[in-house]
């Protein structure tokens, strides 16, 4: 398993395990929500059976002291007493104020209609007398709590997560950098020795085709050196031609990889337009995206490159016979870390986005892909 899919695995795991939390919390208050729901329920029953005995209590030698105890102990759920026609008799646990609003009233009434059915209290004479009610404030408090604290909580962990994220963006950022800084300064010195060997060899005689051949191989390291000193830096970007840099970049991986590999390069309405760019940074980025199109080929297919120019814009794609890659992967292969191969640390593509969207100020992504079918690139610059 590489880092990237380490590092997804436990994201999955911390989701799986907030969602438990959540939804354990969510089930035991709807438990504790509906328990409440039936204590008030019962506690208006008890209030109307109350109010019915004191209004068919006949005999003065009865106490009915319980009654007015069990009345006042409602303090808490909002009710109003009606006659068997609706007309409101008395309210109890509104705001004071705004009970002896006439329209208020009704309006509550109309909303303890739509939530509970009426409790009936049968008086003398056949005569009948409706409680309504809602439920309390303490209710819905419960009722709501646990969402507020759940948005609470992602809040809390969404913010953690970016200034996380950031920060060891951060620091990858510095690893990344260190390293690049390291690597060219350690090649520096083989080359500068090597450099001084061919001075030697050339004094020896050796036939110049060799000469020639060792050479190019020695520019070659000198440029990918300078590719490492320039991350971490700004990289002064002038025009260049771009159709020009992008076919001496294809002729490049072309003259080194196998013949199973055939290059088609079209570079459309392009051909005499300047880009602002680095060129061997940017060579570094069509390499790349090169390279894994052929190791997505197993070393034998083709590799088109199309450009165009478009609304003061350069579209390029890169496109291969590959073994392609889902929908889900379009976004993560440009993570650091995340590789297919047994080798490698997974920074190509990364760096691949970094040069281009950081240091060239333009875009790329994964236009398509279909699986046993190839893969496309795309890359957009401002022209």
């Amino acid at each position: 398993m590489n880092i990237y899919s380490q590092k997804q695995t436990w994201k999955r795991l911390l989701f799986i395990t907030a969602a438990l939390i959540g939804i354990s919390s969510l089930v035991y208050t709807d438990r504790l929500v509906k328990q409440l729901a039936q204590e008030e329920e019962n506690k208006v029953k008890l209030w109307a059976r109350a109010t019915e005995l004191l209004a068919n209590s006949g005999d003065e030698n009865i106490d009915i002291s319980f009654v007015f105890e069990v009345i006042r102990d409602n303090e808490t759920v909002p009710v109003i007493l009606t006659d068997q026609n609706e007309n409101i008799i008395s309210v109890r646990n509104i705001d004071s104020l705004k009970s002896l609003d006439t329209v208020f009233v009704k309006e509550q009434l109309a909303l303890m209609k739509a939530q509970h059915e009426p409790i009936e209290v049968e008086l003398v004479a056949g005569e009948k007398n409706l409680i309504f009610y809602r439920n309390s404030k303490l209710y819905y408090s419960l009722k709501y709590y646990p969402y507020v604290q759940l948005g609470v909580i992602s809040l809390f962990i969404l913010v953690s997560y970016i200034a996380f994220s950031t920060s060891r963006r951060a620091e990858q950022n510095q690893v990344w950098v260190g390293m690049a800084k390291e690597t060219a300064h350690q090649l520096g010195t083989p080359i500068s020795s090597l450099l001084a060997w061919m001075e030697h060899l050339r004094a020896k005689g050796v036939d110049e085709q060799t000469i020639q051949e060792i050479t190019r191989d020695l520019t070659r390291l000198e440029t990918i050196t300078e590719r490492f000193s320039k991350i971490g830096a700004t990289p002064k970007l002038e025009p260049k031609p771009i159709a020009k840099v992008m076919e001496d970049s294809v002729n490049y991986m072309k003259l080194r990889s196998s013949r199973k590999v055939i290059f088609n390069f079209n570079p459309g309405n392009t051909t005499n337009l300047n880009v602002p760019m680095n060129i061997p940074l940017f060579e570094w980025v069509i390499e790349n995206l090169c390279r894994n199109a052929i190791d997505a080929m197993n070393g034998a297919g083709t590799i088109t490159v199309d450009m165009e120019a478009k609304e003061e814009q350069i579209i390029i794609d890169i496109s291969d016979t590959g073994k392609g890659m889902p929908k889900s992967k379009f976004k993560t292969v440009f993570e650091p870390g995340y590789t297919t191969k047994q080798r490698g640390w997974g920074l190509g593509l990364s760096l691949t986005k970094r040069i281009i969207e950081n240091y060239h100020s333009g875009k790329i992504f994964v236009k398509n892909s279909v699986i046993d079918k190839g893969t496309t690139f795309r890359i957009i610059l401002n022209s």
